[in-house]
């Protein structure tokens, strides 16, 4: 079992940045690759990045890619995922998951993660 807990969430200024990290605790495999998703009011949640827990294969969403960076430091068995140039519509609950099936690839579907962190909310103010 795998435990998530995400952190660095909070209200933003449009053009700013933020740092979301999301600390696994439990059985962690090299095999693994985590995700983050997004869940904005009356949405549905959505795909913003995963990385492989080696950290070797990364994939963003367009709408994030080139100003989001998604990052692993195993050492501390942590995920990051750093936002620059926010906009008003990154407004949501953001989650991280775990794919333990993974073995090098990188979904995109909720569905096929397993473990899911509370989620940390992100407001940005424009």
């Amino acid at each position: 079992q795998v435990q998530l807990v995400e952190s660095g969430g909070g209200l933003g200024q449009a053009g700013g940045s933020l740092r979301l990290s999301c600390a696994a605790s439990g059985r962690v495999s090299s095999s693994y690759a985590m995700g983050w998703f997004r869940q904005a009011p009356r949405k549905e949640r959505e795909f913003v990045a995963a990385i492989s827990w080696s950290g070797s294969a990364k994939h963003y969403t367009n709408f994030v890619e080139g100003r989001s960076t998604i990052s692993t430091e195993n050492a501390k068995n942590t995920v990051y995922l750093q936002m620059n140039s926010l906009k008003a519509e990154d407004t949501a609950v953001y989650y991280c998951a775990v794919d333990r099936r993974s073995f090098g690839r990188l979904s995109v579907d909720p569905a096929r993660y397993d473990y899911w962190g509370q989620g940390t909310q992100v407001t940005v103010s424009s």
